[in-house]
């Protein structure tokens, strides 16, 4: 089911930190999992993580792919963590944009710095732990959607003198 992304920034919920799942087979859990995929999809989002429907537990999935905003062929399939942790962050790091659905309804963008690549584990919607090497887009979404589940937002990490609005985003992307 497609849910509207109800915590915005000034919500309690978006800075607390979230619970770990308890049984990540138990129907709630799976019926959480789908929303979040449906609703990423349907808001044109690449991540989405439990506490921006309105859940504060540790969930969130990612699926790289073109959207309105992303017209680049770096994909990836979807991807479902549960109770993630990062294991491991490289040294270097990399600025990129970002732009999330709880800041302003995603109409807002900032350049934020980050680890380069790292390492996850978790368990997927099956219940079985994965460890995960990412890099490039998909480990700045992992630590994007992270973040969300510990109760920051990129906005706590971003440069605020590059924050600009959806609209000068896109003309920035549409130059490239």
């Amino acid at each position: 089911m497609v849910m509207e992304i109800a915590t915005q920034v000034g919500n309690p919920l978006i800075r607390s930190s979230s619970k770990d799942v308890i049984n990540s087979k138990n129907k709630i859990v799976q019926k959480l999992v789908q929303d979040l995929t449906d609703s990423m999809r349907h808001h044109e989002l690449v991540g989405m993580a439990a506490p921006q429907i309105g859940k504060s537990i540790r969930v969130f999935v990612t699926e790289i792919r073109k959207t309105k905003l992303r017209k680049s062929q770096d994909v990836d399939k979807l991807r479902v963590f549960i109770n993630p942790k990062i294991i491991r962050r490289s040294k270097e790091k990399v600025k990129g944009w970002e732009g999330c659905g709880s800041v302003a309804s995603a109409q807002l963008f900032g350049m934020v710095s980050r680890p380069k690549s790292i390492t996850v584990r978790a368990l997927d919607e099956n219940g079985n732990s994965f460890t995960l090497e990412a890099t490039g887009l998909l480990a700045r979404v992992i630590q994007h959607e992270f973040d969300h589940i510990d109760g920051v937002v990129f906005t706590d990490k971003a440069d605020v003198s590059t924050f600009m609005s959806r609209n000068e985003y896109l003309k920035l992307q549409s130059k490239k």
